[in-house]
């Protein structure tokens, strides 16, 4: 092999190694020891966590405080701040325009990695409700899982290649009613 081809092919090799390496979502001290997220939690702790200053938005309809961060790794972190600052619901996602994997979210699954059915493997001793919801963009043609941890309603949603695109946990299941 000529030298400027072997040269191409592994320059090809490593831009592809860390296009797609697996990141870490950096949330170890927010998590239990059963890889559940621990609440409840302020901004302030999620921040110190992750590393990264939260975005804090309020809703005009009904005046409630949102908070954001968007991670070193790209994974967004997403919640609704309630009463005295705590966080009592949190979800995660990677923009529709990246393609990232990412690992350390709570129950030990992976964004874009975790399959459907290595979910429901996962929660097997849980009623796990699986539906084809009417989902739009990546999630179309996709999968929802529902499942209740404990004091915790999870949502997850999966795209049309069965393949984990965003994880909620919240105090009630997502009412698709409510827009």
């Amino acid at each position: 092999m000529k030298p400027k081809a072997f040269a191409l092919v592994i320059l090809f090799q490593l831009l592809l190694a860390t296009t797609f390496a697996q990141k870490n979502a950096g949330l170890g001290t927010l998590l239990n020891k059963n890889a559940e997220f621990i609440f409840p939690q302020t901004a302030e702790k999620i921040s110190h966590a992750l590393n990264v200053k939260a975005v804090i938005t309020e809703n005009e309809n009904d005046g409630a405080q949102n908070a954001e961060w968007i991670t070193k790794s790209g994974l967004g972190v997403y919640t609704t701040i309630g009463d005295q600052k705590a966080i009592n619901e949190i979800w995660f996602s990677v923009p529709d325009d990246k393609f990232l994997i990412v690992s350390g979210l709570p129950y030990n699954l992976i964004l874009n990695k975790t399959t459907v059915q290595e979910t429901l493997a996962k929660f097997n001793k849980y009623k796990v409700k699986k539906t084809k919801p009417n989902l739009y963009g990546t999630l179309e043609g996709g999968t929802k899982l529902e499942v209740k941890i404990g004091e915790r309603y999870v949502t997850l949603f999966f795209d049309s290649k069965n393949v984990l695109n965003a994880l909620y946990i919240l105090r009630s299941f997502i009412d698709p009613a409510a827009g």
